[in-house]
């Protein structure tokens, strides 16, 4: 792991500080070394290792969610209105664990100072996203449990061959080398409360390797292939976005997402846009988009190639982290070989 800081505490210092157990790896969960973009994923509970390897490329660790109809029913049922406006922004364990190592290290969605830029520039630090279009649609925000507390983050539709995809943060899947979500709940649309578009759970959970190893944030991404809503799939109820790998760094970009803390209140879409930087900490390979979205808008989508007339664009990374002493900086794992070797395996299963 870099010295930046996971945005969720490491399992043992989430039993310490909340009394919730550590979870180990169990026969729910899958490794994967991806070895072509057509292999076919093995039935569940095995470990596999293929013999032919990507070059470059990287495990794949998966966990089944919710499969039967009774577990589907279990997790809509909990998420009750008031459980929901009760979720806590998923930052508040990386907050915990940021008071125990100290400031320097960077704490993910901490507290950010609000923005001012208006909502027809090009470049804008949070503003709420009025346009619409399908960014509207695709953009949600997700309900879990992890130590027994409720906490939210957001994410997107992407397109996929089951299309039912879609792409957040790791650390909005999976507590680094702990646990697993629970009770993970996708809700496109989002609006003041509104769920137009109903709530699609969790069927199976992927993310990188070096994420469920070591919480590496240069590979904080996950992936999460729902479950349908009745008899229909997300990509045909709300659409999805394209989504890229390897693209060309320091493009303009803009960022969405859900942010609870003040200024913001979690009801509303905002966004971000400008071009983006690397990482002058070299702590990560990230890359920096100026933002004041706080808490709450993990997982969020970053888009290159972005029409606001049409809100539609490319998805190159995802919101994933603050350093503490820049509150105006939000940074993005880079969209590389080992998340596409994610994306090719998540969109098959």
């Amino acid at each position: 792991m870099t010295s930046s800081l996971a945005l969720l505490v490491a399992a043992s210092v989430v039993a310490g500080l909340m009394g919730a157990p550590s979870a180990d790896v169990t026969n729910t969960e899958n490794r994967f070394r991806a070895a072509s973009a057509a292999q076919a994923l093995r039935p569940l509970g095995t470990a596999v290792r293929t013999t032919a390897t990507i070059p470059g490329g990287t495990d794949v660790v998966e966990h089944v969610a919710t499969v039967s109809a009774a577990e589907r029913r279990r997790v809509l049922d909990y998420w009750t209105p008031g459980r929901m406006a009760a979720a806590l922004p998923i930052s508040l364990l990386g907050t915990l664990k940021g008071a125990l190592v100290g400031p320097r290290v960077p704490a993910r969605h901490q507290a950010a100072r609000p923005g001012a830029g208006a909502s027809t520039a090009t470049s804008t630090g949070g503003s709420r996203w009025t346009a619409g279009g399908l960014v509207g649609r695709t953009t949600g925000r997700v309900f879990l449990t992890l130590g027994g507390v409720d906490f939210v983050c957001s994410a997107s539709s992407v397109k996929g061959a089951n299309k039912d995809l879609v792409v957040t943060a790791g650390h909005c899947v999976k507590d680094g080398t702990g646990a697993w979500a629970d009770n993970w709940t996708f809700v496109p649309g989002y609006d003041r409360g509104r769920q137009p578009y109903g709530q699609f759970t969790a069927r199976r959970m992927f993310v990188a390797g070096p994420w469920s190893r070591s919480a590496d944030d240069n590979h904080d991404v996950g992936m999460v292939a729902l479950n349908k809503n009745g008899t229909k799939h997300l990509a045909d109820v709300v659409g999805a976005q394209d989504i890229s790998f390897g693209a060309p760094r320091g493009r303009q970009t803009y960022g969405f997402g859900f942010p609870v803390d003040p200024p913001y209140n979690g009801e509303h879409l905002i966004y971000c846009a400008g071009p983006v930087r690397a990482d002058p900490h070299d702590q990560t390979g990230d890359q920096g988009l100026g933002c004041t979205m706080t808490a709450g808008s993990s997982g969020g989508p970053w888009f290159s190639d972005f029409n606001p007339a049409t809100g539609r664009g490319v998805i190159t990374s995802v919101s994933s982290f603050k350093y503490s002493d820049d509150q105006g900086t939000m940074y993005g794992p880079y969209f590389g070989n080992i998340a596409k070797d994610l994306y090719t395996i998540a969109q098959n299963a």
